[in-house]
């Protein structure tokens, strides 16, 4: 069967979400092209003659970007069965079959694509019905070895940054997916809820053994939380050390469980993790408590002094805009990113992201919220909200902007922190006090080009930096109104 797989964003990376599911088809005699839109163009010759296209949906961008291109595609190729998988498309499936997608998977979906092709194959569009309690998988799956032929090279996603020494090529892996965790506005938990599964180490050991031959020189674990599996992690960083002692990586990992296994950490830093990235999103512990985030301010504080102390890089992220957040929270937040000298840590797109609230959502358990939002918008696949202070919704553009901005004309962290800090005390009305910066504050930091972040309303700008010069990318901002 000729089978096309898409993704339309992956966050500046090779998607794991092609490149393992084609592995699972091509092993089964399938002929698999692989199309990722945000490095490469839709007029590719396997298109015309795909009997199933197969669009990837592991974040909101990229399902924002999918909704643009489906009904191009049913038009050029009407034939083709459309599926959707991954983490949006359950969760998105009312709208995603009105536009017509005929078959959503999620959870653990390289099996079910199988069983979709191996149906087609047998029955050609007379298996086009599925049944809705079938959409979510959370089998154990034996993976495959990724395969990631015909991808765009490594060269072409985001790279690794080291102040004085140039970029490194990166690659990207997952050792795991899902999570046990079930914090309130995490898009993983309305789909896995609660469950992870772990990816085979010689799996992933494999998986990092082709890209560095291609040239990587740093991996990125693309786990949602890499101590989920905190043997599994720590054996495969062992092994991975041993084979790869020149190739750095980094993990993300959440502030509950670098206090729980800080015994773990100095394993990290000395098999060559050059940062951890953690999704702090707020100083405010009532925040904090309504996002069900399982650690509070102190836990944050206590984070960076034993990363200060083991000489290690944390990353974090934040939610600065949700419908708690006041104007002295918010200059709080930025007092605290100062006083705790981690300006250069905190890419300033991080400053302007405001909560999403997707179908299925669990921040839609809290009666205020439910109160709060506005009826779903399938444009959007959100549900709409603003802050009962209108001051905030204008600083989160004010502040968005500048981060754009700043991206575009390649400011340093410093630089756009002042002139949000500025931005922040003029909304509130105050005079901006001098930001006391001692020589640690300046010092640059390993980071990569494309900034992380999740949970969040995607900006017209961020689409933009995706890659405006890319037509899917070009079409889908164009026409991208809800777009904060």
């Amino acid at each position: 069967m000729n089978i096309v797989l898409i993704s339309t964003y992956e966050l500046g990376r090779q998607p794991f979400g092609l490149a393992s599911p084609a592995a699972w088809l091509r092993k089964r005699g399938h002929s698999v092209v692989t199309l990722d839109l945000a490095r490469q163009s839709l007029e590719h010759a396997a298109i015309a003659d795909a009997e199933l296209i197969a669009i990837y949906l592991p974040m909101h961008t990229a399902t924002r970007l999918a909704a643009q291109l489906i009904p191009s595609l049913r038009t050029q190729v009407p034939g083709a069965h459309l599926c959707c998988y991954g983490l949006y498309a359950p969760m998105n499936a009312g709208y995603l079959r009105e536009l017509g997608v005929s078959t959503i998977l999620g959870g653990e979906f390289e099996e079910e694509l199988v069983h979709l092709a191996e149906r087609l194959a047998a029955h050609g569009m007379q298996a086009t019905t599925q049944p809705v309690e079938s959409m979510i998988s959370m089998a154990r799956l034996h993976f495959e070895v990724p395969d990631r032929s015909g991808m765009p090279a490594m060269e072409k996603y985001a790279h690794l940054i080291v102040p004085g020494k140039g970029y490194r090529i990166v690659g990207s892996t997952e050792a795991s997916r899902g999570c046990k965790h079930l914090c309130r506005h995490c898009p993983i938990v309305p789909v896995y809820k609660g469950v992870f599964r772990i990816v085979g180490r010689e799996v992933v050991l494999e998986d990092v053994r082709r890209q560095v031959a291609a040239g990587a020189q740093h991996i990125t674990f693309g786990d949602p939380d890499f101590f989920n599996g905190i043997r599994h992690a720590m054996e495969l960083v062992a092994a991975f050390h041993r084979e790869f002692p020149g190739v750095t990586y980094d993990v993300t990992i959440k502030i509950e469980h670098l206090l729980k296994h800080k015994e773990h950490l100095p394993t990290l830093r000395d098999t060559g993790c050059l940062f951890v990235i953690s999704a702090v999103e707020s100083v405010d512990d009532a925040v904090l408590g309504f996002l069900d985030k399982g650690h509070t301010r102190e836990d944050f504080l206590r984070v960076i002094k034993t990363f200060r102390e083991l000489g290690m890089t944390l990353h974090p992220t934040f939610l600065p805009f949700t419908p708690w957040t006041t104007l002295d929270g918010y200059l709080d937040l930025l007092r605290v990113i100062a006083e705790q000298d981690v300006i250069e840590n905190v890419a300033p797109i991080q400053l302007g992201i405001r909560l999403l609230i997707p179908e299925g959502s669990r921040m839609l358990e809290l009666e205020e919220v439910r109160r709060l939002v506005g009826p779903f918008d399938p444009q959007s696949l959100a549900y709409p909200w603003k802050n009962v202070d209108p001051r905030l919704d204008a600083l989160s553009e004010t502040v968005q902007e500048i981060a754009a901005a700043a991206e575009r004309q390649k400011e340093s962290r410093l630089a756009t922190f002042e002139r949000i800090w500025k931005a922040a005390h003029a909304a509130a009305e105050l005079p901006a006090p001098q930001i006391n910066l001692s020589a640690r504050s300046q010092a640059g930091v390993p980071f990569l080009s494309e900034p992380w972040y999740c949970c969040a309303e995607p900006t017209r700008d961020q689409l933009v930096s995706i890659g405006a010069h890319k037509p899917l990318v070009k079409n889908a901002v164009a026409g991208a109104e809800g777009f904060v």
